[in-house]
């Protein structure tokens, strides 16, 4: 009897702290920030920042995401792109993600790829939700190339929709007769080889959501990678290329996080030209 009060007593304790804990690991906004520095970088784009959002699935960081916008806007970026799944097919608000591009476009020039769950979408609710999207302000590229310029020198910047993200595809988007620094925002992070290959000096993907709970750089699971996933934060070289995986901002069918916070990602491009 008396075990089975302690017991009782322990419960009382221990729940309410795990749930304040897993509220307050699901809200705790975190920056991460590289450097990637490249020969291929113009000297023109040294010190270019590039802020990095992914799969914020719907959520709000306080009223409007107030608490998000105004991380991005300390960061100072020249460009904010985003990977992808800004919208969840389970729970779906279209209204927080149009407001969000609304308020970020405010702050840089914002390219925005879709990922796989803007794709489960029909295929008019989709085309009108991205027509939406552009109206914010913000550049939706689908299997789209723009070109970035500063004085004489420019990169190109690539993105393609999750559901047209196959070898051919990605070759047709990047093959180009300039040697110009590309970038590719491309959902899924395990393809980092295909990426190089196919051209792009520097990917932002997302979609892992940082291996859901983490035991310190070990991840649990990821969708596409299962069980202990290797691909699913930070910076992964390729030769001279790299990939640059967002651990998210929200969830979805897992709806929790374990040591392993929504997080913000800032890239600053340095040129080693000489």
């Amino acid at each position: 009897m008396r075990r089975s009060k302690i017991i009782l007593a322990l419960s009382a304790v221990a729940i309410p702290a795990a749930t304040a804990y897993f509220l307050y690991e699901n809200n705790r906004l975190t920056v991460s920030r590289y450097d990637f520095e490249s020969k291929r970088v113009p000297r023109s784009f040294d010190g270019f920042k590039i802020v990095h959002l992914s799969d914020l699935h719907n959520k709000s960081f306080g009223r409007g995401n107030c608490r998000l916008l105004e991380l991005i806007r300390l960061q100072s970026p020249d460009i904010i792109v985003i990977s992808g799944d800004l919208i969840d097919s389970r729970h779906t608000n279209k209204e927080v993600a149009l407001d969000f591009l609304r308020n970020i476009t405010q702050i840089a020039p914002t390219f925005y790829t879709t990922g796989n769950h803007e794709d489960r979408f029909p295929e008019y609710e989709m085309a009108d939700f991205l027509e939406k999207a552009e109206a914010t302000g913000a550049t939706v590229l689908t299997h789209d190339t723009v070109d970035i310029t500063i004085g004489n020198d420019k990169i190109r910047l690539c993105g393609i929709a999750d559901k047209y993200r196959s070898r051919e595809n990605l070759i047709s988007l990047m093959e180009s007769d300039s040697d110009e620094f590309t970038i590719l925002i491309s959902h899924r992070p395990q393809f980092g080889r295909l990426y190089q290959r196919c051209g792009a000096d520097l990917t932002f993907s997302g979609h892992a959501h940082g291996g859901q709970a983490r035991l310190g750089t070990l991840s649990l699971i990821s969708p596409d990678q299962g069980l202990f996933p290797k691909y699913t934060s930070g910076i992964h070289y390729f030769r001279s290329s790299a990939t640059v995986i967002s651990r998210g901002l929200g969830n979805s069918l897992i709806p929790f996080r374990f040591n392993n916070p929504p997080e913000v990602v800032v890239v600053e491009l340095k040129s080693s030209q000489k």
